[in-house]
């Protein structure tokens, strides 16, 4: 299994640059929806400006919100001190524009309603706090502003021509958005693993830490009293930890436990649980295994082990010495087999190290293979 290092300053740090990152490249993230939002928009202010025989100054308004605002938002806030900020204040903006197009439009019924409801969707879509109530006033005001431009004309009714040239904002800005959310989702679910992984597994070894591994040896134990499988544990001694460190400093210590640890995963079968137990020890439970297999596992670990080579401790002998122990029915708790393969591990480490000693017999007597 594996396992996670604490949380401390150091990893509140990396968040805290991490969400710096994610706020700085706000602007990036919007453009392209701004992009297709703003022309899909365009698409739909122009239908209705045709059937109204515009005249220059709606044209040049229409031109400047669908293509220009959204390069010049982008600029602005790329130069900015502040790009989260000053995107916020284009967020708004965005909403202000739309909302002004309503009355320019004479109310015409299926645009104004989606320019007054997709951007509302993209502030909801933004994940920015507040940013939606943020607008209300200033929209409200465009609103006003422009109404009273225009005298209020009312014209509600929407041609089929108008209605066409409102597809592409209704189908397309939706679908863009909601491949964005999934993006989103998906990349909050992949940190979210990773939060998971540092949560359970040892950041020196790659191991599972020791309460994911007692668990899932746990439901491994319980299998085994419900006559579903047999299994084996296993507990591994680091014999060469103590003069690492002693000899060649922590530096040493930690990269042999590292080279273990990686040893031990590229060594075991693919459901088999390694945890680190302790300082210079490691468990493995395994599931569905016989003794002879779950031998012939460890002492391949063992003689592996021998064979690493350390660069912080050059002709430093390296050994395990390892303790197997199989699931008995007299296991009522995970801790009694851990016992089981902890006595097989003593009389391994009693008898010279750089052993397996495997329990047998009921009273899990030790025997070496």
């Amino acid at each position: 299994m594996q396992h996670a290092g604490d949380f401390d300053a150091t990893a509140t740090k990396h968040a805290a640059f991490a969400s710096e990152r994610t706020a700085a490249a706000l602007p990036r993230t919007v453009y392209p929806f701004r992009m297709g939002g703003m022309a899909f928009g365009a698409l739909a202010i122009a239908a209705v400006l045709v059937e109204h025989q515009a005249g220059p100054l709606r044209w040049a308004l229409c031109i400047a919100t669908g293509i220009l605002w959204p390069q010049l938002a982008y600029w602005l806030a790329r130069r900015s001190a502040s790009p989260f900020h000053a995107e916020q204040r284009n967020l708004v903006i965005d909403s202000m524009l739309a909302a002004a197009w309503v009355p320019l439009l004479h109310f015409n019924l299926l645009p104004s309603v989606l320019l007054l409801a997709l951007p509302a969707a993209d502030k909801i879509n933004s994940d920015v706090p507040g940013i939606l109530r943020r607008t209300l006033l200033p929209s409200l005001l465009a609103l006003v502003a422009a109404g009273l431009a225009t005298g209020f004309a009312f014209s509600p009714h929407t041609s089929t021509p108008v209605m066409l040239a409102c597809l592409p904002m209704l189908l397309l800005h939706t679908m863009l958005v909601s491949l964005g959310r999934r993006q989103l989702l998906r990349k909050v679910i992949r940190r979210n693993q990773a939060l998971r992984q540092l949560g359970s597994t040892d950041m020196v070894t790659g191991l599972f830490l020791r309460r994911h591994w007692e668990q899932a040896s746990l439901d491994v134990l319980r299998e085994v009293h419900e006559g579903r499988q047999a299994a084996m544990l296993a507990l591994i001694d680091v014999d060469g930890f103590k003069h690492a460190n002693d000899g060649h400093g922590h530096v040493a210590g930690d990269a042999l436990l590292r080279a273990a640890g990686k040893l031990l995963l590229e060594t075991l079968r693919p459901g088999d649980i390694a945890g680190r137990y302790g300082g210079d020890e490691f468990a493995i439970a395994f599931p569905h295994t016989s003794p002879t297999e779950a031998a012939r596992l460890c002492e391949a670990y063992r003689r592996a082990v021998e064979a690493i080579e350390l660069e912080e401790a050059p002709g430093l002998p390296l050994s395990v010495s390892i303790g197997l122990a199989e699931a008995r029915s007299g296991h009522a708790r995970i801790e009694d087999w851990i016992q089981a393969a902890d006595r097989a591990l003593y009389d391994a480490k009693r008898s010279g190290r750089n052993r397996l000693v495997v329990a047998s017999g009921p009273g899990q007597g030790a025997s070496t293979p």
